[in-house]
């Protein structure tokens, strides 16, 4: 044998081990980017409730500020399209009474960032085609409706026919409730849940949050303050009814969270299944007392009975009730 033919025969079985040896790597990586979602999900955090266009805040700005929180995931939920009537004060509350922008808006960004921004769903309930235009985004992957935010009776017939289109395609209802401002009624949500058993509700906002206080009376205060006494309209619907659920976001879920630590330390524990981080936050900044967002995350980080029911907060919940399948 020739040196020439046993150096191109070394040559090639060095090749072929070397091949193989990339092929496997190659496998082995593929195989481990495969897994990387379901590792790196106890670090993720979806947030359930962000704006485009929020108080003005543009979506580059947006973009910074839920990276500097922390955040992995967001939906994006719009408003109703701008009309004058009564349900939303006559013009008083288009843009969810804070510029935030329709459906079209949240679309276009979930569309620009697929895997890490998603999009909801909505419309002036009372408005002409709202049923339709609502159904419109469904079709194309909304994955909740809300955040509705209107001034009429969460029992009201066209609020209904939203419940009744929720069930038909089995997403759940975002709701903001502000005692004789927006979603009238909270005391008859309860007739809603029976009645719409298969829809998912989500309340939100000051009157949703005050609520958790069984001694809370008095339903023109919209963020109380001092001990809470377990017992409340909310923390009884949270208990009694499978279908409904807490968003934690904006100002009035960080208060809620931190007028009584000893009382919410409790509340996560009892419902952690049951609650949903969210920001609702307009800043630029994205961290810091300028940014109840991240505040609600350190609440959350320091109140939870242990990290597991802290990732269902975080992450577990919102995946499985929104149906993001990270």
């Amino acid at each position: 044998m020739t040196k020439e033919k046993s150096t191109r025969r070394d040559f090639i079985k060095r090749s072929s081990v070397l091949s193989a040896g990339l092929f496997t790597l190659a496998s082995v990586k593929g195989d481990l980017w495969q897994q990387a979602p379901k590792s790196q999900a106890g670090k993720w955090i979806i947030d359930i409730h962000q704006h485009t266009d929020y108080a003005d805040r543009s979506n580059d700005a947006l973009l910074a500020h839920q990276k500097t929180m922390g955040v992995t995931h967001t939906v994006l939920l719009p408003s109703g399209h701008p009309v004058s009537m009564g349900s939303t004060h006559y013009g008083v509350s288009n843009g969810l009474q804070a510029k935030a922008t329709p459906n079209e808006a949240c679309y276009q960004v979930a569309q620009q960032h697929k895997g890490h921004y998603f999009f909801g769903a909505n419309e002036v309930p009372d408005a002409p085609g709202a049923v339709k235009e609502i159904e419109k985004y469904l079709k194309l992957g909304a994955c909740v409706i809300g955040e509705l935010k209107f001034n009429i009776d969460c029992d009201s017939k066209e609020m209904q026919a939203i419940y009744k289109l929720a069930q038909d395609y089995d997403v759940p209802v975002l709701i903001h409730f502000q005692y004789k401002m927006y979603n009238w009624g909270f005391e008859r949500l309860h007739n809603m849940l029976r009645k719409y058993k298969k829809v998912n509700f989500i309340g939100h906002a000051q009157t949703w949050w005050a609520n958790i206080d069984k001694n809370h009376s008095n339903q023109n205060i919209l963020y109380p303050t001092g001990k809470v006494t377990p017992g409340g309209m909310t923390d009884m619907l949270l208990t009694r009814y499978d279908n409904v659920y807490g968003d934690l976001s904006a100002g009035s879920g960080l208060a809620a969270m931190t007028r009584d630590e000893d009382f919410t330390r409790s509340f996560l524990k009892r419902h952690q299944d049951k609650l949903i981080y969210g920001s609702d936050c307009s800043d630029s900044v994205g961290t810091g007392k300028a940014c109840t967002g991240w505040q609600a995350i350190e609440a959350i980080k320091k109140l939870s009975p242990d990290k597991n029911a802290e990732r269902k907060m975080f992450f577990d919940n919102a995946n499985r009730l929104f149906k993001l399948k990270l």
